[in-house]
């Protein structure tokens, strides 16, 4: 039977408001669907933010002129005025009402970078967790890229970078209804101790934090739309009740059943033979009936949940990510997945039996290496499938700017199983092909795509649970985490470092010239002639190995 999905994604099914506040605990105002017996619900948070500094001390040693320091933000993360504490955005996460834990993960990230690149550390990927009412403890976990001693880059993905304290954190009320839990303790951590190479020692004293959340509204019912229509039947059903009451009236109303024909006296006649007629109008009401449980089925159903799974193109992340020496970086919620990257899925509409999907995906993926200029992103991403075909159109940013909508790849669904399992209909492993406009996303101002038309890119995995508490398949690869990096399955090749704004630089592209600011090489921790650099990247071009354009020409790195 079809499955249809029209509605976008709602992260809730059964949320939370905050109603109340006193004796110093937050009270939620459950769904009534959160009672009774069976597992506690878990609702969802939105909206939310994490301030946090990370260490005051170390931004101030940052700023001083002998460290040549900057502080560069990135995905959406704020500093406040002064050389203040940071701000991580876009918080979403989860409120276990069983456990009383809490788990939020934010958008934004934090890179610092000092002494001509010797220090370099980035910070990407933060979340906040609390362990509930089995301990009054959390941890702010994080994706953190690291310039060692040797000049090498250690990535460490989803490691626990700082200790929180709850005792005595009360949760306060901020504006529209959020739950405020400000200036949580946090000290570091030996993993955190190690990603900050040995500034600090574990146990130091961080930056307090301050988190803020808000519940998810509730979904708009859709049932109570559909349940006044059941009313109507019963408004069309006086007839037979009409009737009906009939044999109950016969026993007071004998005599009343004299007048009753002067009552239908305009046609008295008709209304005698129409008698034995009208229990056939009870049937009538089965029609109701029979109705009813049919409107619920032609409502649309809802994806719990979604993800698409997609690497681009192998090559371009092996040359971008390794061999030129820069970085390949998911951001804005998409997240590293082995050798590929996962998207969240933001709205669909499948219809599994007749083989149709449209679905939209958060997240992109940013592919910079400044020695060479490039600062090429991908995002925005939707895919258009219906019988054996399909494509999947992005927001592609270059060096001419950011087109939208572009038609980047052709789907082949030939072999695609349409059949939900568990709860999820998976479409694995199509074959995809670059197009004509998803080529030209690849060619340098004024210079013919390095990738041709027709050139098979890494292939698409779309995943979405049609049922409530289907859990959505693991994704392979072979490295985990959701960190970042360029490699095909190393984990750690390219690190995230040099997002494409350090220094102020704009969103460029090939050649553009603005892609890590006064800093283009220190990036990659080099400050080898531009002669060698470009002798470098001559060879890559000449292997195949992807696009390669002049690097800047800069004698060395600046810090």
């Amino acid at each position: 039977m079809a499955i249809r999905m029209r509605r976008p994604v709602t992260l809730a099914a059964a949320v939370a408001t905050a109603a109340a506040l006193g004796a110093g605990t937050l009270t939620l105002a459950l769904p009534a669907s959160a009672a009774g017996d069976g597992p506690a619900p878990t609702l969802s948070l939105v909206d939310g933010t994490l301030e946090w500094g990370v260490k005051q001390s170390f931004r101030s040693y940052l700023a001083q002129p002998f460290a040549k320091g900057r502080t560069t933000l990135e995905g959406g993360a704020t500093q406040a005025a002064g050389n203040g504490p940071f701000t991580f955005v876009d918080g979403t996460g989860a409120y276990d009402t069983g456990s009383h834990g809490t788990a939020t993960s934010f958008k934004g990230g934090v890179r610092f970078e000092a002494h001509d690149g010797a220090l370099d550390i980035r910070i990407s990927d933060v979340r906040l967790r609390t362990a509930g009412s089995a301990s009054p403890t959390g941890e702010i976990t994080a994706d953190v890229v690291t310039k060692e001693k040797d000049g090498s880059l250690t990535t460490r993905d989803d490691i626990a970078f700082a200790a929180l304290d709850m005792t005595g954190v009360r949760p306060g009320q901020g504006a529209g209804g959020a739950m405020v839990f400000k200036d949580i303790p946090a000290t570091l951590t030996k993993d955190g101790a190690a990603a900050f190479a040995g500034f600090y020692q574990a146990g130091a004293a961080l930056d307090a934090a301050t988190l803020t959340v808000k519940a998810a509204p509730r979904p708009t019912p859709t049932t109570p739309t559909t349940g006044p229509t059941s009313p109507e039947p019963t408004a069309t059903s006086p007839e037979p009740t009409a009737t009906s009451p009939e044999p109950t009236a016969t026993g007071p109303q004998p005599t009343a059943t004299g007048p009753q024909p002067t009552a239908t006296s305009p046609e008295p006649t008709a209304t005698g033979p129409t008698g034995p007629t009208t229990p056939t109008t009870p049937t009538t009401p089965a029609t109701p009936t029979s109705t009813a449980p049919t409107s619920p089925t032609e409502t649309p159903a809802e994806i719990v949940a979604g993800r698409l799974t997609w690497g681009v193109l192998g090559r371009w992340r092996t040359y971008v990510g390794e061999l030129c020496g820069g970085t390949v970086t998911p951001a804005a919620g998409a997240a590293r997945t082995g050798s590929a990257y996962a998207f969240q899925v933001a709205g669909a509409d499948l219809d599994a039996a007749a083989r149709t999907l449209t679905a939209s995906f958060t997240g992109r993926v940013d592919f910079t290496c400044a020695a060479h200029g490039i600062d090429w992103r991908i995002g925005g991403v939707k895919i258009s499938a219906s019988g054996t075909t399909g494509t999947l159109t992005a927001d592609v940013t270059t060096a001419s700017g950011t087109t939208r909508g572009v038609v980047f790849a052709e789907l082949d669904l030939t072999k695609a199983d349409w059949t939900a399992k568990d709860g999820v209909v998976t479409l694995a492993a199509l074959p995809a092909k670059l197009t004509a406009a998803g080529a030209a996303g690849f060619a340098a101002p004024g210079r013919d795509a390095v990738y041709k038309p027709g050139q098979a890119l890494d292939p698409v995995t779309v995943s979405l649970a049609v049922e409530a508490g289907a859990t959505l398949p693991e994704t392979g690869g072979a490295a985990g985490g959701s960190g970042s990096g360029g490699g095909t399955g190393s984990g750690t090749a390219g690190g995230t470092v040099g997002g494409g704004t350090a220094g102020g630089g704009t969103v460029g592209g090939f050649g553009a010239g603005t892609a890590g600011g006064s800093g283009a090489l220190a990036a990659t921790g080099s400050s080898a002639p531009t002669g060698l650099l470009a002798g470098a990247a001559a060879l890559v071009a000449g292997a195949g190995a992807a696009v390669v354009v002049a690097a800047r020409r800069r004698t060395g790195a600046e810090g």
